[in-house]
């Protein structure tokens, strides 16, 4: 019984002399060579290109470079790599001194991605004499492009222009294709005015390598001279600029390039559609993706994987999972994007229980065992778990991904060293510093932020200004950090002597700044510098405020005692206070016993639609310190009946590296009996504890009567 593929080969008639022909070392015939190439183009897989290979050995047609470069395009067209590279090496000597062969094999290597070999394989070919041409010169520069070598790069450049080759249409499209991926636009720029002559492709390659380098600047610039040119940009050229603008965090303007490709009646690309629904996540802008996804299926575009892909992120995000879950499972072909998709619109909704099932999923998926979870799967879930305070499952998580063997990225980081800040873990917090220093990650902003975020909200503010200090690129993030830092432990001096240290080196403060020096003056009790700092954000800084900032004001003045002063910033704010602005003034109250202004804000309390209990549990506790026993029970049940849930408390230690939490209300402890034991004991230690003074000093301190 013949396989159908060898049914197929014998069914193909062979020229009547092709066993009659004498093949020598130096004379093939043509109708031979011409009717292998014929098989070789219309061959439709990997087994079927192998039997022809087969009977080209037979035949004695292997001796033929044209035949062994076409072999070679074909296995690499399959991915048989290391067939295309046999073909190649078992050719006859008389083969290398033909340029298509070698023009082959590098296309093959570098298609694959395997940049270093096909340098290699030039770098042969040279010392055999093969000159090169201008098929080989862009697949060269392609390789030194993959290589990320900006040396390597410009040798190759040189090397062109030795050659003969510097005008050359197609090596300087390559050319400027390369200076682009290395981020030299500037050498991209000389290359492109120098040209003789220039294609579509050449004004396109400069967009999308401006695109590359997040310049929309120049992007722009690239796309009007094209139409001053009198060339009409085309579907990549708008791509290249919509992505430039993405790129750059142009959102808005995004969708306006949009708007006008559209008016100008261009169609649309996959890749165009994908841009612009990215940004419809980051915008919020759910409707304007539903127009988009109007737009997908109407082009056909459905079942383009990363437009796929590109949905489920658009409603994971606007928390519709149900959407989200019903594109995932319509898709015939899921890779690694997909799932992580599907488990970032869980963790975006909150929903962390739901998206690690899923993750869990991908570890045993069976039907996708080439897809498992990568960097991006594993940060999703211990961000999402670190996000919901859930820091036990965060860490936990991170113990099984460094077990398996997957390296973690600033993102993953991040999320652990806030957790860490969170469960005040600062033993566990140096270990992961030391992970970042080993890793050579201490350069990354993000992890450098995570690490100032850390060591301050453990208290350890010498570690957290040493890593402020030796931080290069310090953001706006770096310095609200050190502020808010400084703030929750009530040096306001250091936290306004930073945000002025920030002003002096020229940044400029935003409405978080402000929240945080603000947060410090109250916890320090500095009025008048908080109001100082208030009059300069509306003022000085043109900062609107926010109900935050109101909030801090009530709370700067209520501690300090200035209640109706608090009561008038209330009174005098621009929109309708919530339950932060009434609890910061309820809690002043509290603290100065002031029951009358008290009871104007229970009142205000009472008509909020709030869905937190903080305000009513306070509220209650004052009515009870007060012996008012009938009114705090009523607000209890107030709040008890519009279903309202205080969020327990907790505590943490940490003991010998291992972090303890304990829960208001929490019987379950494994070590609970132990540790009542333990305080009762030291209860009874200091009930029985009389300090070694004398009678006289007894007296005073009321110990005798």
């Amino acid at each position: 019984m013949l396989h159908g593929s060898s049914r197929l080969l014998l069914s193909i008639p062979f020229p009547s002399n092709l066993r009659s022909i004498s093949i020598t070392h130096h004379q093939i015939h043509n109708d031979v060579l011409d009717f292998f190439n014929d098989l070789l183009q219309q061959c439709s897989n990997a087994h079927l290109s192998q039997q022809i290979h087969s009977q080209i050995i037979v035949t004695g047609s292997y001796r033929s470079a044209f035949l062994a470069a076409r072999l070679v395009a074909v296995y690499a067209g399959f991915g048989l790599l290391s067939d295309a590279r046999r073909v190649f090496e078992s050719s006859p000597i008389e083969c290398f001194s033909n340029l298509l062969l070698w023009n082959s094999i590098l296309r093959a290597n570098v298609a694959h991605g395997y940049c270093e070999e096909a340098l290699e394989i030039y770098s042969s070919m040279r010392k055999l004499g093969v000159s090169p041409d201008g098929f080989t010169f862009p697949l060269v520069v392609r390789a030194s492009a993959l290589t990320g070598r900006g040396n390597l790069c410009r040798s190759v450049h040189g090397h062109a222009v030795e050659m003969g080759f510097p005008w050359h249409l197609h090596v300087g499209n390559e050319l400027m294709g390369m200076y682009g991926k290395i981020g030299r636009m500037d050498d991209a720029r000389k290359v492109f005015d120098r040209m003789a002559v220039r294609t579509c492709v050449s004004w396109n390659t400069m967009v999308s390598g401006y695109a590359l380098n997040y310049d929309c600047e120049g992007a722009s610039e690239m796309f009007r001279m094209m139409g001053s040119a009198g060339l009409e940009p085309n579907l990549v050229t708008w791509t290249s600029l919509l992505s430039s603008h993405a790129r750059c965090g142009r959102r808005v303007g995004t969708m306006e390039l949009f708007r006008v490709m559209r008016r100008r009646g261009t169609g649309a690309t996959g890749e165009a559609l994908a841009v612009v629904l990215s940004v419809c996540v980051d915008l919020a802008a759910f409707d304007a993706g539903r127009v988009i996804h109007g737009y997908v299926v109407k082009g056909g575009f459905e079942n383009y994987l990363f437009v796929k892909n590109s949905l489920i992120c658009l409603y994971g995000k606007h928390g519709n999972v149900n959407a989200a879950q019903i594109l995932f499972l319509e898709m015939e072909t899921k890779n690694i994007v997909s799932w992580n998709a599907r488990i970032s619109s869980y963790v975006e909704s909150g929903l962390c229980d739901e998206a690690f099932a899923i993750f869990s999923q991908l570890e045993k998926a069976d039907e996708y065992p080439m897809v498992r979870p990568n960097v991006v799967s594993w940060s999703a879930v211990i961000g999402g778990f670190a996000s919901k305070g859930q820091g036990e499952e965060a860490l936990e998580l991170f113990r099984r991904m460094q077990l398996a063997e997957v390296t973690a990225n600033s993102v993953t980081i991040t999320s652990v060293l806030s957790v860490c800040a969170e469960l005040s873990a600062l033993h566990l917090g140096r270990e992961i510093h030391g992970h970042v220093v080993r890793s050579l990650m201490d350069g990354d902003i993000l992890v450098g932020n995570g690490l100032i975020n850390m060591y301050t909200k453990c208290g350890s503010f010498k570690e957290g200004n040493s890593v402020f200090e030796k931080t290069k690129n310090r953001d706006l993030i770096s310095w609200n950090t050190m502020i808010a830092g400084y703030g929750m432990h009530g040096l306001g001096e250091n936290a306004l002597r930073t945000f002025d240290q920030m002003i002096k080196d020229g940044f400029e403060p935003d409405g978080v700044t402000f929240v945080a020096a603000l947060s410090a003056c109250s916890h320090a009790g500095l009025v008048a510098e908080g109001r100082e700092l208030f009059d300069k954000m509306i003022t000085e800084f043109r900062v609107e405020p926010q109900m935050e900032h109101y909030a801090c004001m009530v709370d700067l003045l209520g501690r300090a005692g200035l209640l109706q002063e608090a009561s008038q910033v209330i009174k005098s704010m621009p929109m309708e206070p919530n339950a932060c602005v009434w609890g910061a003034l309820l809690n002043s109250c509290r603290m100065h016993k002031n029951a009358e202004i008290t009871e104007e804000t229970a009142s205000q309390i009472f008509n909020l639609n709030s869905e937190t209990a903080g305000s009513y549990i306070l509220l209650s506790n004052i009515y009870a310190a007060s012996g008012r026993w009938e009114d705090s029970a009523k607000v209890r049940i107030t709040a008890k009946t519009k279903g309202l849930k205080k969020t327990p408390g907790q505590s943490w230690i940490e003991v010998k590296k291992v972090v303890y939490t304990f829960t208001a209300g929490n019987t379950m402890h494994a070590e609970l009996e132990e540790v009542y034991r333990i305080l009762n004991g030291l209860q009874m230690e200091v009930e029985s504890y009389i300090p070694d003074i004398d009678e006289e000093e007894l007296i005073l301190l009321g110990y005798v009567y």
